[in-house]
């Protein structure tokens, strides 16, 4: 039966014609998949799409496809290149480009959907990485390294022509920062609390444990993210049947504040930032931002949640 067992073939069936949000998926069992990495082409046999030649941006999600290289899917049973290199374990293919560089965005559109994709081969693959960036593989090396026991190809400095017995294009998405348990077998951030002492202080007065560990925090709001809290955490939330209680800072609790005064479009319009593109609302609204937490405020949110948790232990 060669390199595939009757597992792999269930499993090659199962990601046959796969589709998600700005990619594909689609693999061969019986012919040799090649890829050429100076062309960033994949060949595939004719049988097994009816579509003889198409362009995928092989992200998970549509948003940031500007920043994504496309890759070639072409059908052809002649003219082929000849293979430089033979794998007998199948390929999977997909960017580093988008938003890296973004904790959020690389858990979310990277990281999870790359193990969603990734599981079920149990580390018996490769990875080609187009939009390939050092550092994002370097800083992820210990996850990658556990999806996948082979070396990675960048194409951008391999631009030889591969051959795989199968083959995956794309990434798998079950939502923001979502894992559908039905589809699965068997750095530092930025944005920090400056006044996280009083915080702390706050919390306990109010009856929570606080453990506050050498890490950074993860804040779902600040200047300018309104709808990225709400809909990064507070809809993922949801959806998995957490309460969630949604605490909106004032002008004054953000950084900007000080740093560009009351007047300025950061404080009074950041949407206008967010309109220049996401590199340059990035520099201002993530990196440049902290967050000093109007305590009291802050702690009529806590208060509401510890009243959830009382009513909640109450019923069981």
């Amino acid at each position: 039966m060669g390199f595939l067992s009757v597992a792999y073939q269930l499993l090659f069936l199962q990601l046959l014609l796969f589709h998600s949000q700005g990619s594909a998926t689609l693999c061969s069992q019986d012919q040799k998949v090649r890829i050429d990495n100076k062309n960033l082409t994949v060949y595939i046999p004719s049988s097994q799409s009816q579509v003889s030649r198409k362009n995928i941006k092989p992200y998970p999600t549509t948003d940031p496809l500007h920043l994504v290289t496309s890759v070639q899917i072409v059908n052809e049973e002649t003219n082929l290149p000849a293979c430089d290199f033979n794998h007998n374990v199948p390929v999977l293919v997909f960017s580093s480009g988008g938003y890296t560089g973004n904790l959020f965005h690389e858990m979310d559109e990277l990281i999870i959907p790359l193990f969603i994709t990734s599981r079920h081969f149990r580390s018996n693959l490769k990875f080609v990485i187009i939009d390939y960036k050092a550092w994002w593989v370097n800083k992820y090396s210990r996850i990658l390294s556990r999806l996948s026991r082979y070396e990675f190809i960048n194409p951008a400095v391999n631009g030889s022509v591969h051959c795989f017995p199968g083959a995956v294009i794309g990434l798998k998405f079950h939502g923001l920062l979502a894992l559908n348990r039905t589809d699965i077998p068997g750095g530092a951030k930025t944005r920090r609390f400056v006044n996280e002492h009083e915080m702390v202080v706050m919390m306990e007065e109010l009856g929570f444990g606080v453990f506050a560990g050498g890490c950074g925090h993860l804040a779902g709001g600040a200047t300018g993210l309104d709808w990225a809290s709400s809909n990064y955490f507070g809809e993922p939330a949801r959806e998995m049947g957490v309460k969630y209680l949604e605490y909106t800072i004032e002008p004054e609790e953000s950084t900007l504040f000080q740093t560009y005064g009351k007047d300025h479009a950061v404080v009074t319009d950041p949407q206008s930032i967010f309109v220049k593109g996401y590199q340059a609302a990035r520099a201002v609204c993530i990196d440049e931002q902290n967050l000093k937490i109007n305590v009291e405020r802050f702690g009529e949110t806590l208060f509401q949640a510890k009243q959830l948790i009382e009513d909640s232990s109450s019923l069981n």
